[in-house]
């Protein structure tokens, strides 16, 4: 079959290419996606988010062991579902500071700063309430604060208030460090995802082949241009040939991998797999970048009551010293205890959660093999930058201090971990390394820019291929300070205007 455009991976990034694309009657597109069409009943309800991970519907992915964490081999959850992860995630829509984007352009990502992708912010979304010069009012998302707000959110957005931090009115808006009540993709009391906002709706256009379960082996390429894909579909192979491009959208892991198995990639690597190099490209699986987190967790007086929507709601966007330019971690409430190892945990109480947002380490992806089913080899290198470690010490402290703020104490009964014994630095130290955690949100290992180690040019064409561009949060040079899912839309969208040259 031949189709225009052939769109690997219907996750975030997918559905919305997808759906864009196919607003023209005359263009012909195919959506290749390894997973199902739909999942557990569960996936549309907001507090059930944390038993899909591990389900059906997430690759269960997982890192190699890391040093930085006593060799702590880490679990990657990402979405294999139409939808992607937004169909598993928390549900957090919101872009944090504007520095992380306005970097991007400085780093060889011309026409990428954080005003050239405004449009598509705002394009993506519909909200109330907000300043319309700077949020979508007519998008297909529609995104909101939650309608009912838990005590501990609350309490905690007092809290950090009470410290001498600055709260804001939208972690999205035009100054967003500080506490604040941020946009989720909760409509009605249920998930929308990606896909039931893009996608879905437009299911019976003739012009929109979709496919699920279906797994994309390798990329067809034909002197130095990608002419379709090869993928297999319960047990039976097929090919589809693009007349214009192929569109990689499979995310960071996805998208480097197939790249990698397509001989598309550092040139040594490839030749130790046996694997035909067709473009030496040194940077594919670098620049692999990772928020991570680690918890305060508290005993709460009582039982609190059960989380209705996505049991954090709100977030704290803050600075660890005076000295730091700019926000470089994030605090947000759960509202149960949770903590990515073993530690011993009450049967009852929260955590306060703090998450490095700029990390400076930085890991790679690399093939296990040259087989398309078997996991890539994920190494975040996670506190290999002694910086992050310093960070989070600082992060952490300031952290406690909030934690033990008065406006917490009507929920407050003691800190279990690390316990208010922990104070000296190794001490902390030992903690970091044994409770950090990814905070599931990966960017980076297909970067877009102009220099030797870049992937994709700033239009998101892959260097050295023609008819190939990649559209997700494998092109990012640097995260942003915040959840990533608003800002892979926007990507997302501003990629359909580049590949329709509007």
């Amino acid at each position: 079959m031949t189709y225009d455009y052939i769109i690997v991976g219907a996750g975030s990034a997918g559905c919305v290419v997808a759906g864009r694309l196919t607003e023209d009657p005359g263009t012909q597109v195919l959506l290749l996606e390894a997973g199902p069409a739909t999942g557990p009943e569960i996936m549309a309800v907001p507090p059930a988010w944390f038993g899909l991970l591990g389900s059906e519907v997430d690759w269960g992915y997982s890192t190699v062991p890391q040093a930085g964490t006593d060799d702590t081999v880490h679990c990657w959850p990402r979405g294999k579902a139409l939808g992607g992860s937004s169909s598993i995630n928390a549900m957090a829509f919101v872009r944090g500071d504007r520095a992380p984007y306005d970097a991007w352009e400085q780093t060889g990502a011309k026409g990428w700063s954080y005003d050239d992708l405004l449009p598509y912010f705002r394009r993506s979304e519909t909200t109330e309430g907000r300043d319309p010069e700077l949020r979508g009012t007519h998008g297909p998302l529609t995104v909101s604060p939650v309608q009912s707000r838990h005590a501990l959110p609350q309490a905690l957005f007092d809290a950090v208030v009470e410290t001498g931090h600055t709260s804001t009115d939208d972690p999205s808006g035009a100054d967003p460090e500080g506490a604040g009540w941020y946009d989720t993709n909760i409509v009605d009391g249920v998930r929308q995802s990606a896909a039931d906002a893009y996608l879905r709706p437009h299911l019976d256009r003739p012009n929109l082949t979709v496919v699920t379960d279906a797994l994309v082996h390798r990329l067809l390429l034909d002197d130095g241009r990608c002419t379709g894909v090869a993928y297999e579909v319960d047990g039976t192979a097929h090919e589809a040939s693009a007349g214009v491009e192929v569109v990689l959208c499979a995310g960071t892991i996805g998208s480097a991998q197939l790249l990698l198995l397509s001989g598309i990639g550092p040139e040594a690597h490839l030749r130790d797999l046996g694997i035909d190099v067709a473009a030496d490209l040194p940077g594919v699986g670098g620049n692999l970048q990772d928020h991570v987190q680690v918890p305060l967790v508290y005993r709460s007086l009582q039982p609190l009551a059960p989380g209705r929507n996505n049991h954090g709601e709100m977030l704290a966007l803050l600075r660890s010293s005076p000295e730091v330019a700019y926000p470089d971690f994030m605090m947000y409430p759960v509202d149960m205890p949770y903590a990515a190892d073993d530690h011993e945990l009450p049967d009852y109480g929260y955590t306060l959660m703090t998450v490095l947002t700029r990390p400076h380490s930085a890991g790679t992806l690399r093939l296990a093999s040259s087989d398309p089913t078997e996991h890539p080899l994920i190494d975040p290198r996670y506190l290999h930058d002694e910086r992050d470690m310093d960070t989070f010490l600082a992060a952490l402290r300031m952290a406690r201090r909030i934690g033990e703020a008065f406006a917490l104490s009507p929920l407050r009964a003691q800190e279990v971990a690390p316990g208010d014994g922990t104070t000296d630095d190794e001490e902390w130290r030992a903690y970091v390394r044994q409770t950090l955690g990814t905070e599931w949100q990966p960017a980076g290992t297909c970067r877009m820019g102009t220099d030797d180690m870049s992937v994709v040019d700033p239009e998101l064409c892959v260097h050295g291929v023609s008819g190939l561009r990649v559209a997700d949060a494998s092109v990012m040079p640097l995260l942003p300070s915040t959840n990533i899912n608003a800002a892979v839309i926007a990507i997302a969208e501003k990629a359909v205007d580049l590949i329709t040259d509007r």
